[in-house]
């Protein structure tokens, strides 16, 4: 009954020493406890004796053993990472295990050897935890109707192993999912989940994201955008100014723009930067038809708009100056004749003032036999 007491307390205290994870787990790299301690027993403790069964070494290793006056001793070679932070007179033996790896999984007994009732043995599994590496990588295929991969999103090496699963926004029912996975040799697995559609245009951009949850770490959310390539569409030409004209077309990757009229480059006097097409003057040399493309890796497109300039408002402006110097060379010479009196000697004979003269006396005559017959 005492032995059974001692064993129940014993096996309390090793529990209240687990740490963090109650159940043994810790992940890889990080610190652990490997608790070892009895209580409730007066009987003489002579030695303290640690040993392993874990990957690559022979069952039951004894790794290291704990003495009054010795202290701490390796059996294999020192290993630094394990630390005595107990009392051996306090019938206390245990570890702290740092930089834990994959190799180092298994189970540590600890022996206590008490005299006289013999040896206890206390067991305890070690769990190694690997949190995965995550990774999101997209494609950039060519617009088309078959199935082809647009992103994938990878939990590598993880233990256990990771969940990925995918929030699709607007490509919902427009993508599938397929799922793999491989077990390596160490017990880490990576799993691979890609989306899998038919590369749209419409497609190009949308926003879709790749949820990797894992008992080493909180859920993590990795985004990118779709990437389809396509050749220009249609392409546009906007009038930017009377003089300005420009090229525009959607396309992936952007597009580079060409201008030419009737085949050729434009007329040196036109500035091409880039889709623009910039008139300094609005000379009727310029007019014609010039052709924009634009083009990409996919593919090119083209399209044409007529420009004209005419000529007219500049014969315009030489006519009415031309007149008006007309009418300043009559106004001038009005007044030269008025004022040098040959204006009234020219009006005097004129053929015109005889006219009017001859019409005043026949009408005065008319008037005259009007005014007889009347008296009568």
């Amino acid at each position: 009954m005492k032995y059974l007491l001692v064993f129940l307390t014993a096996v309390q205290v090793w529990r209240q020493h687990v740490g963090a994870d109650q159940r043994g787990r810790v992940q890889l790299g990080a610190t652990t406890i490997l608790p070892c301690e009895i209580s409730g027993t007066s009987d003489r403790l002579s030695q303290i004796t640690w040993q392993r069964t874990v990957k690559g070494k022979a069952p039951n290793d004894v790794f290291l053993t704990i003495q009054p006056r010795i202290g701490l001793k390796y059996s294999n070679g020192e290993d630094l990472r394990f630390q005595l932070i107990g009392n051996f007179d306090e019938k206390n033996g245990t570890l702290k295990f740092s930089d834990v790896t994959l190799e180092d999984e298994g189970s540590y007994t600890c022996i206590f050897s008490l005299f006289p009732s013999g040896k206890q043995s206390r067991t305890s599994q070690l769990v190694t935890l690997v949190p995965p590496n995550t990774n999101l990588m997209s494609y950039t295929p060519l617009e088309g109707n078959e199935e082809v991969p647009l992103a994938t999103c990878t939990a590598a090496a993880s233990k256990p192993k990771a969940e990925v699963r995918w929030i699709k926004g607007s490509l919902e029912g427009k993508v599938r999912e397929e799922l793999s996975e491989t077990q390596h040799a160490n017990g880490t697995t990576t799993t691979w989940s890609t989306l899998l559609g038919k590369p749209q245009r419409e497609m190009n951009g949308q926003s879709v994201q790749c949820v990797v949850s894992s008992e080493t770490m909180k859920e993590e959310i990795l985004e990118t955008n779709i990437q389809v390539y396509y050749s220009p569409g249609e392409v546009t030409v906007i009038e930017r100014s009377k003089d300005s004209f420009e090229c525009a077309a959607e396309a992936n990757p952007n597009a580079t723009f060409a201008w030419t009229r009737g085949g050729l480059s434009p007329p040196e006097s036109v500035i091409v930067e880039k889709g623009r097409l910039q008139f300094p003057s609005r000379n009727s040399d310029l007019s014609g038809l010039y052709q924009c493309e634009a083009e990409n890796t996919v593919g090119k497109a083209k399209t044409s708009v007529f420009v004209h300039f005419s000529s007219e408002p500049a014969v315009a402006c030489w006519v009415v100056l031309a007149l008006v110097f007309v009418l300043l060379m009559v106004a001038a010479a009005f007044v030269y004749f008025w004022r040098s009196g040959k204006f009234s000697v020219l009006r005097e004979h004129t053929p015109l003032r005889k006219e009017v003269q001859s019409n005043n006396i026949s009408g005065e005559i008319e008037f005259s036999h009007q005014e007889k017959a009347g008296s009568v």
